[in-house]
């Protein structure tokens, strides 16, 4: 398993601006145009060599797993279209075939074991308000989950007679427990009046308890044992340090379960808490100096199986569980795992991973025969796989003696210092990694950018003590980080210090605005996708079921303390800073970070003489998911990133 985990209402705060004085600049015009469902303000038509130049790079696809079936195919999410759908792949290397076909885009599916038929999530416009639905390999889906709800987490017992998921309501942050029996379609049932985001992670053998994780921040959630019968909750290694947890599996006996855990430790190690002395015994090394990112538990419970991301990268382990040996090894390709999963005979291990230079593709390890076999294999969209770029992991040094790790994609054989772009990735509780980006490639390969992608404090991947260098009061350092970088471009004989970017999205999107503000004498430009603008209108207006989780990492507006932190550096009150061109990307259904965050930004930029292009999509949430969109997107960022370098 890979572990972890509706519109925004109308009464929506904006911070008012304040009356600008007489000698306040002009507010600068505003082209205007419509495109299908986008929206563009000071976006130029995107001459057709530029679409020919881009079309290689976002034709590329690519293969998820999502679910073995029992009869032995594999279900996979891969566009063929505008969006990405379910298709079964029979064999190793037959054809994808598609079962779902939706506008919406379609990631992954539960499969029912013991049968061909799976549930699927799908939501509207990307408005994360997920409806479940029952497939089979032909005829209609059936919805099963209740309108106007969340739900998400589904999971089987072992016989694949119920069925159990987590369902939230709108401005609700509770999250209920909910069953339905598959023989009763439409017999949902609550089995647990949830607190906070929970959820189940695993389910007995037996059927009759489940193993139920509470999520609360990156660094802190609880373990419960929950009784599926009565609805009671035993809560499982009850001691009052926090503790991150992830995944779930249950021992074949039923006595135990395995889950990730960064108690006493930096790092998460998978472990095994007995569960009626409580007990726990560790399965990987203690002094493993990197999480454990996944593991798998075959049904029969012989064979184990886990990944742990060493600084960026996955390495593969498999042990046989019961005797504790090591088992033969598959020889994978250096890069990101995408899944782990044993199939229901627990005989073979499916495997996802990509790289940076090919996109991510499913393979199979047969456990006895110890062979490795490639399931799918993917269009790269007519690249040349060896003219992409392999990135080279750097480390520079922050403004307080810290030292940040950074991915850099330099261009091949580049003539004089190159334009840099900048791009931070949100979370903030998430880290780049070096897996299969055309964006980043064609930056490289097309523009002759060198893309750097760094991991600032608060990136996960690093320990738990780096994870919360950003929390509450510190945001400012994270923002100091992206100083330091700059600083560190300026060493480099092969970068341009006078033609440097920034580009981010959601968290990184407040990255890219608090970055203009602060250093707009080094930078070119800056394109904020998705990005929150003023903490104190982010968590009012972001979707209930996570504002308490997003108070904890970034603090509580509510709090007069906090608050004043928030005004201090939120960008929306430092836009007299911000002296370079500025490009706003949203979605119109973003229930996490509200499309209000990208109108007050672009309007306060404006009428401080700001320039500003503008896109807006209808149909797309936090960030967009259907290809025409991203296309349209590539396509206004490299007109915008060709103006600011000044490339012809």
């Amino acid at each position: 398993m890979i572990p972890r985990l509706a519109l925004v209402g109308a009464a929506l705060t904006l911070v008012s601006a304040p009356v600008l004085a007489q000698t306040a600049p002009q507010p600068p015009s505003v082209e205007r145009r419509t495109v299908g469902t986008l929206s563009l303000e000071n976006v130029p038509v995107a001459p057709p060599q530029l679409r020919e130049g881009l079309r290689r790079y976002q034709n590329a696809r690519s293969a998820g797993f999502s679910a073995w079936l029992a009869d032995g195919s594999m279900l996979i999410s891969t566009r063929f279209g505008q969006t990405s759908q379910l298709h079964r792949v029979a064999a190793p290397g037959a054809d994808r075939t598609q079962l779902t076909f939706f506008d919406e885009p379609v990631g992954g599916a539960t499969a029912r074991p013991g049968t061909n038929s799976f549930i699927f999530p799908r939501d509207t416009g990307g408005d994360e308000y997920f409806q479940g639905y029952l497939a089979g390999l032909t005829g209609p889906e059936t919805a099963i989950t209740a309108p106007k709800t969340r739900n998400q987490g589904f999971i089987f017992s072992r016989d694949g007679k119920t069925v159990y998921w987590s369902q939230v309501t709108p401005g609700d942050g509770d999250y209920d427990i909910v069953a339905m029996d598959m023989d009763r379609p439409g017999s949902r049932r609550v089995v647990l009046e949830g607190k906070g985001a929970m959820g189940i992670s695993a389910i007995s053998p037996n059927g009759k308890v489940a193993l139920v994780q509470q999520y609360m921040t990156s660094t802190a959630s609880k373990l419960y044992v929950l009784d599926l019968a009565t609805g009671g909750l035993s809560p499982l290694n009850n001691v009052q340090e926090p503790i991150a947890y992830d995944g779930g599996a249950f021992t074949a006996d039923g006595r135990s379960v395995l889950v990730l855990s960064d108690q006493d430790g930096e790092f998460k190690r998978l472990v095994e808490i007995d569960l009626a002395s409580g007990r726990i015994t560790p399965v990987t090394s203690a002094d493993l100096k990197w999480d454990v990112e996944a593991f798998d538990l075959s049904p029969d419970g012989r064979v184990l199986a886990w990944s742990v991301n060493e600084g960026g990268r996955s390495k593969v382990t498999i042990r046989d569980f019961r005797t504790r040996r090591a088992l033969p090894q598959p020889e994978l390709p250096v890069g990101v795992l995408t899944a782990l999963a044993f199939d229901d005979a627990g005989s073979r291990l499916a495997i996802g991973m990509n790289t940076s230079t090919s996109p991510a593709d499913v393979w199979s390890w047969d456990v006895e025969a110890g062979r490795l076999t490639r399931w799918t294999t993917s269009e790269s969209g007519g690249l040349d796989p060896a003219a992409l770029v392999d990135p080279t992991l750097v480390t520079f040094t922050s403004f307080d003696g810290l030292e940040v790790p950074a991915w850099v994609y330099q261009p091949k054989g580049g003539k004089g210092p190159s334009p840099v772009i900048i791009d931070i990735h949100g979370g903030p509780e998430a880290q780049a990694r070096p897996g299969f980006n055309t964006r980043y490639q064609y930056w490289v390969g097309e523009l002759g950018a060198t893309v750097i992608v760094p991991n600032v404090r608060g990136s996960d991947g690093y320990g738990k003590s780096y994870l919360l260098l950003d929390n509450g009061p510190l945001r400012q350092n994270s923002v100091k980080d992206i100083g330091a970088l700059l600083d560190w471009v300026a060493t480099q004989p092969g970068m341009d210090r006078n033609r440097v970017v920034v580009s981010g999205g959601s968290y990184g999107g407040f990255m890219v605005l608090a970055s203009l503000a602060a250093y707009s004498d080094r930078l070119a430009g800056a394109i904020d996708i998705v990005g929150i603008s003023s903490f104190t209108t982010f968590l009012t207006n972001t979707e209930g079921y996570r504002r308490d989780n997003r108070r904890a990492e970034y603090g509580d507006e509510r709090d007069p303390k906090m608050r004043a932190v928030f005004d201090a550096i939120s960008p929306l009150n430092l836009t007299a800073s911000m002296k370079k061109p500025l490009f706003v990307i949203q979605g119109r259904n973003d229930p996490r970070v509200p499309w209000t965050e990208a109108e007050q930004i672009v309007a306060r930029v404006r009428a401080q003489g700001g320039e500003v292009w503008y896109m807006i999509a209808a149909d797309e949430g936090h960030g967009f998911r259907k290809k025409q969109n991203v296309d349209a997107q590539r396509e206004a960022e490299t007109m915008f990133l060709r103006k600011v370098f000044g490339i012809e």
